[in-house]
């Protein structure tokens, strides 16, 4: 069988891209990392105006109810622009957690507004980063997924709360790690939709870092172009050109088993396949990573180098939902479930 994506997700994906390009992104970064979340927020409040944060919220609650797929086209196209904050979980992870709570009361409740882009919100689970959840000193809505139960964060303040006060640091400026303390419950007994939540968020974290390698792969061929080095430009080199060809070729592999993992995350192979996704997106984004680095040579380092944006994000995500012997961990335990069935 052949896939491919429709017209439909193709010039869904371009309009997306042209808001993301016109945003003036690292911009926006650079000043969500210094604290100043006005610009990266109005970006958000524009990407939602086009639908991403509604993609997987079903008609009842305003949403789109759109398949994984087109959320995929989302995440990649915010991965490659290195959008900043917590849109893996207002797109993607709390619409699948509140949408398969037994009660339908917190989705009434939140997920119209995160729809809209209105409100913004962040999640801890407790299989991941235990405690800590992505921008909650900022955004409108924590959740906290431990054990089997969900309930309402909030940041840990004071001492009392045995969590610590402020964000936590992160290899990516522009991600505020906060540690967080479970409040009101919202819903327990609920493992299989937390479940079902965090997988979600590792396909999602899969797409972003497919789309930050392809980003990486891009700004590296256009300086490869330029630089000139010995009288000839740099890209001319054989050493140059094979990276890039490998870099590539990574990519090309990855891109399939996102997908894959998209349309099976209803099927009892879910697991398996988002964390084979991330694995090998990973391990392509931090190949582009490398190559991009080298290639740009220390320029790379600099903090006024663009390509130093998604090099800390890639660093930072590769790990985000969990680490690669985690999810490989996963893999190996869903290929030999059937053998001993």
């Amino acid at each position: 069988m052949r896939f491919a994506l429709a017209t439909e997700q193709l010039d869904f994906a371009t309009e997306l891209r042209k808001v993301l390009d016109a945003g003036q992104v690292p911009a926006a970064v650079r000043a969500w990392a210094d604290g100043d979340t006005a610009k990266g927020t109005a970006l958000l409040r524009q990407v939602a105006e086009m639908g991403v944060f509604s993609l997987i919220v079903d008609e009842r609650y305003d949403g789109a109810d759109a398949t994984a797929v087109d959320l995929v086209v989302a995440m990649i196209e915010l991965g490659r622009a290195a959008a900043p904050g917590p849109v893996i979980e207002s797109a993607a992870v709390i619409p699948a957690l509140l949408q398969r709570l037994p009660d339908t009361a917190a989705a009434q409740r939140w997920l119209p507004e995160l729809a809209t882009g209105a409100l913004l919100g962040t999640v801890g689970f407790d299989r991941a980063q235990p405690g800590i959840a992505l921008d909650a000193g900022t955004t409108e809505l924590v959740l906290v997924a431990e054990g089997r139960r969900v309930a309402v964060g909030r940041p840990g303040h004071e001492p009392t709360d045995g969590a610590g006060s402020g964000p936590i640091a992160s290899i990516d400026p522009a991600r505020k790690l906060f540690r967080v303390v479970a409040g009101e419950t919202v819903a327990e007994d609920v493992e299989d939709a937390i479940d079902y939540a965090f997988d979600v968020g590792v396909l999602a974290c899969a797409a972003q870092l497919l789309g930050a390698g392809r980003a990486i792969l891009d700004q590296t061929t256009t300086y490869a172009k330029q630089r000139k080095q010995f009288g000839r430009v740099i890209g001319e080199f054989q050493a140059v050109k094979q990276q890039l060809a490998d870099v590539l070729i990574a990519l090309d592999l990855a891109e399939p088993l996102v997908y894959r993992a998209a349309l099976t995350l209803d099927t009892p192979d879910r697991a398996r396949d988002v964390s084979a996704a991330l694995v090998a997106c990973g391990d392509a984004a931090h190949r582009a990573a490398r190559a991009g680095l080298q290639v740009h040579g220390a320029i790379g380092y600099t903090a006024e180098c663009d390509l130093s944006l998604w090099l800390t994000r890639v660093a930072a995500l590769r790990t985000a939902w969990g680490t690669a012997d985690f999810h490989r961990a996963r893999i190996a335990t869903a290929l030999r479930t059937p053998a001993t069935a």
